[in-house]
């Protein structure tokens, strides 16, 4: 049992910084479903793109740091293209994240060069991240702490640009588009400039996560959009009622990201579910934290007033 708790523990600091790099990939959800109120899919297929790129342009020999930036840019792509299918060709939000899904398997096809995957060597090349760094390397080294500092700078940047005048215009816009076109606000800018923000935070997730693991594969995206969901649903639920600062809102889903995983490694180790099992428990823990706040205001609340009547 000793072992077993070892093995638990020495498991937790991958979790951790698994979880935050899929933190970041939550980010970029809740700005699509929590703050435009869209239903978008392309995540499952931009959560690829953005490995790609990064690892091809690694390996063509460019920088770590130019290459997430072109990582970035293509995420911004797959949400244009998904935003124009939306706006300019009337096709529904939830249709035209899964035609640009669908389409960008081919296209993540097209840039490993024909190839399922493609590997990277942290003896070769230098990255940011890597799981051979999650222990005995300098702090500043340590996969936790290089995303962590990534994720309070991207907070900063995300609580700056929502404060302006166009990242209010996609809160508005996600809030009331009616209202927000009686005002003046172009709907269909703002939800395009949201949806290209967006996936342009999934594919930096995806440039992190492809340099950890040493290697991306045509499927990593696979079901990416219900790991951002559950980070979502799982960060609002605990910390929903804590603070209602923006900043915090974020920082709160990028921590959902962390907890899920541990649950994931938690459930592992108690041998409940194999690795085969990943999915379903996905979806398990998804539909539980989604539950939590109906099944509360349903029977938890009814049963206080009730029972406050009767006191009376």
């Amino acid at each position: 049992m000793g072992l077993e708790i070892t093995s638990l523990i020495n498991a937790l600091p991958g979790a951790c910084a698994q979880g935050l790099i899929w933190g970041i990939m939550a980010i970029g959800v809740y700005i699509t479903y929590k703050i435009l109120d869209l239903a978008d899919l392309t995540v499952d297929g931009t959560m690829c793109t953005g490995g790609a790129v990064c690892i091809v342009m690694m390996v063509s020999g460019h920088s770590v740091g130019f290459s997430m930036f072109c990582a970035f840019l293509a995420g911004t792509l797959a949400g244009l293209v998904t935003g124009l299918l939306h706006t300019a060709m009337g096709i529904p939000a939830i249709l035209a994240g899964i035609l640009t899904q669908l389409s960008l398997y081919s296209i993540n096809l097209r840039i490993l060069g024909g190839k399922a995957n493609q590997a990277i060597s942290l003896d070769k090349y230098d990255l940011l991240v890597s799981l051979r760094w999650i222990r005995d390397v300098p702090f500043y080294k340590n996969p936790i702490f290089v995303v962590a500092v990534a994720i309070v700078l991207l907070i900063l940047v995300m609580y700056w640009f929502f404060g302006t005048e166009q990242g209010c215009s996609i809160r508005a816009t996600g809030a009331n588009p009616n209202m927000s076109r009686a005002q003046g606000i172009n709907t269909d800018h703002t939800k395009i400039l949201g949806l290209m923000l967006s996936n342009g935070i999934v594919a930096l997730s995806s440039a992190f996560l492809a340099q950890y693991n040493g290697f991306v594969d045509i499927n990593m995206g696979r079901g990416a959009i219900v790991v951002g969901l559950a980070a979502v649903i799982i960060g609002e639920v605990i910390f929903g009622k804590i603070h209602g600062n923006f900043a915090f809102r974020l920082f709160a889903v990028a921590l959902g990201g962390v907890i899920y995983y541990v649950v994931m490694q938690i459930v592992m180790w108690l041998g409940l579910l194999s690795t085969n099992d990943n999915k379903l428990l996905s979806a398990i823990i998804v539909a539980l934290f989604l539950a939590i706040p109906y099944l509360k205001e349903k029977y938890f609340r009814k049963a206080a007033k009730k029972g406050g009547a009767n006191h009376a």
